[in-house]
């Protein structure tokens, strides 16, 4: 029972805590259609891209300053408790990197096809 209520303590505060700190997640970004894309249009993909990116770094120095913040205002923390944290706060930072390279790997992919097409 006591692990439980340690362990439901501890989800509470990861998913309490974005709310009261603000750490804010980019939204998603449209990205041009290669095929289709005037150069203009590639051009404003590329900056949406670069402020994604920027975003995206703010966020994880956020996140990770969070997590610092939450575990300096607990009196004491077990071994356990700690390596959970740790591990949902890497998911929460790997999964934000992921989603990153998927974003300039689209833009890649729409960079060649413009470059690729028969204009």
């Amino acid at each position: 029972m006591n692990l439980m209520l340690k362990t439901l303590s501890i989800v509470s505060l990861l998913t309490i805590a974005p709310l009261s700190f603000g750490c804010d997640y980019p939204a998603r970004i449209e990205l041009p259609n290669g095929l289709s894309a005037t150069k203009d249009e590639m051009l404003a993909g590329q900056r949406s891209v670069k402020k994604f990116v920027a975003d995206m770094e703010v966020y994880l120095e956020c996140i990770v300053a969070e997590e610092k913040a939450a575990r300096s205002e607990l009196d004491s923390i077990e071994a356990e408790d700690e390596q959970l944290r740790e591990d949902l706060l890497n998911k929460k930072y790997n999964a934000a990197v992921d989603q990153m390279e998927r974003i300039a790997a689209e833009f890649n992919g729409a960079v060649q096809t413009y470059r690729s097409r028969d204009d």
